[in-house]
C-alpha cells in the first residue's frame, strides 16, 4: 500500500531540510527513524536506513520499501545522478501538498450537498411516514379524508412503513454503494471515470488534469530534464482520456515533425488564449519550469474558485428544494383542514 499524499509531502519535505542543513540522507534517515511514533511509519523508515546503508541510493532504498509511487522513485533517481536532489526533493512536497490540498477540496465540496440531501429525505420520510397519517386521523374524525397529492404523498408513506424491510435492503444497498464508491480503489476509479463525463463535473475533472500536468512538468523540469522526457514522465501522472489524448500528440508532434514543445501543446488545445502565449514565452526565454508551476499555482486557484462557486449555488438551491417540498406537503394537508374548520364554523 502507498503512503498517502501528506505522508509523502511530509517525508520529502523533511528530507529536504535534513540535507538543506548538510546532513547526509542516511543520517536524517536515521534521525526520522528515532523521532516516528508510528508503527507502520518504523519499518518503512528501518527498510530505507538499512537498504540506503547498503546501497548509498535513496532512490534505491525508496523501490525496496514498496510504499512510493514510480514517478517519485525516479525523480529522486535523477535528482541523485544529476545532484539536485534537494531541490527535487523540495518540489516532490510542493506537488504532493498540492494534490492533497485539490483532493481536500473536492472532498469538501461534495460533503455538505451529500449531508444536505440526507437531511431533506430524513426529513420527508418523517413527514410523509408520520406526520401526514395523523393529519388523516384528524380529518376521519371531522367526517372527511386526505385527497389528491396529500392522499397520493400518504400512500406512499404507507407504503414504505408497510415494506419497510425492502426499503432498508435498498437503503443498505445505497449505503454499500456509497461506501465503494468513496472508500475503495475501484470505487474511486469508477468515480473518476463517471465524473469525466457528468456535466456537472466534466470541466472541473479536466482543469484537474490540466493542474496535475502542470505541476508534474514543472517538477521534471527543475529536477534537470528536457521538455520530451519531463512531458513522457508527467503523461504517466495523467488519467483523464481526453488530456491523456492529447498529451499523446503531442508527443507524436515533438517527435515526427519536429515542433516544439510550446508549439505542440498549443496545436493539442491543452492550453489555449492568454496560457498557450505564456507557454511560448517561457520556451523562448528557458525559464519553463518556473512558468509551469506559476500557472499550476493558478489553475489550483481557479479550481478552488469553482468548487467555491459550486457551493454558493448548490447550497441555496438544495434548501430552496427542501422548503418546496415540505411547503406543498403541509400546504395540502392546511388548506382543506382550513376550509373544513371554516365549515363547521
Amino acid at each position: 500500500m502507498q503512503l498517502s499524499n501528506v505522508e509523502l509531502a511530509t517525508f520529502f519535505d523533511q528530507m529536504a531540510m535534513i540535507l538543506h542543513s548538510g546532513i547526509p540522507a542516511i543520517e536524517g534517515l536515521a534521525i526520522m527513524r528515532e523521532d516516528t511514533t508510528s508503527a507502520d511509519g518504523r519499518k518503512v523508515l528501518d527498510t530505507l536506513y538499512k537498504t540506503m546503508e547498503d546501497t548509498g541510493f535513496l532512490y534505491i532504498a525508496m523501490e525496496d520499501a514498496g510504499v512510493f509511487p514510480s514517478y517519485a522513485m525516479e525523480l529522486v533517481h535523477i535528482g541523485e545522478q544529476t545532484g539536485h536532489l534537494e531541490k527535487v526533493l523540495h518540489s516532490l512536497s510542493d506537488y504532493y501538498q498540492r494534490e492533497e490540498d485539490v483532493k481536500n477540496s473536492i472532498k469538501s465540496a461534495v460533503s455538505y450537498p451529500l449531508i444536505m440531501i440526507g437531511m431533506m429525505f430524513v426529513i420527508i420520510l418523517i413527514l410523509i411516514i408520520k406526520v401526514l397519517p395523523m393529519f388523516n386521523d384528524v380529518f376521519l374524525q371531522l367526517g372527511s379524508e386526505l385527497t389528491g397529492f396529500s392522499r397520493a404523498v400518504m400512500n406512499a408513506g404507507m407504503a414504505i412503513s408497510q415494506y419497510s424491510f425492502v426499503f432498508i435492503i435498498l437503503m443498505v444497498l445505497l449505503a454499500a454503494a456509497v461506501i465503494f464508491l468513496g472508500f475503495t480503489k475501484p470505487g474511486a476509479q469508477l468515480r473518476r471515470r463517471l465524473s469525466f463525463h457528468f456535466f456537472a463535473t466534466k470541466g472541473l475533472t479536466r482543469q484537474i488534469a490540466v493542474s496535475r500536468f502542470l505541476s508534474g512538468m514543472a517538477l521534471t523540469l527543475s529536477s534537470g530534464l528536457d521538455e520530451q522526457q519531463g512531458l513522457e514522465m508527467t503523461a504517466r501522472l495523467i488519467d483523464h482520456p481526453d488530456i491523456s489524448k492529447q498529451l499523446k500528440a503531442c508527443m507524436e508532434m515533438m517527435e515526427n515533425d519536429q515542433q516544439s514543445f510550446a508549439q505542440a501543446l498549443a496545436n493539442t488545445g491543452i492550453f489555449t488564449g492568454i496560457y498557450a502565449r505564456m507557454i511560448t514565452i517561457g520556451y523562448k526565454t528557458g525559464a519553463m519550469d518556473t512558468l509551469m508551476e506559476k500557472i499550476a499555482a493558478t489553475y489550483e486557484e481557479e479550481i478552488d474558485q469553482r468548487l467555491a462557486r459550486m457551493i454558493s449555488i448548490l447550497e441555496p438551491t438544495l434548501v430552496v428544494i427542501l422548503s418546496v417540498i415540505v411547503g406543498l406537503i403541509l400546504l395540502s394537508v392546511m388548506l382543506p383542514l382550513l376550509g373544513i374548520m371554516s365549515g363547521i364554523g
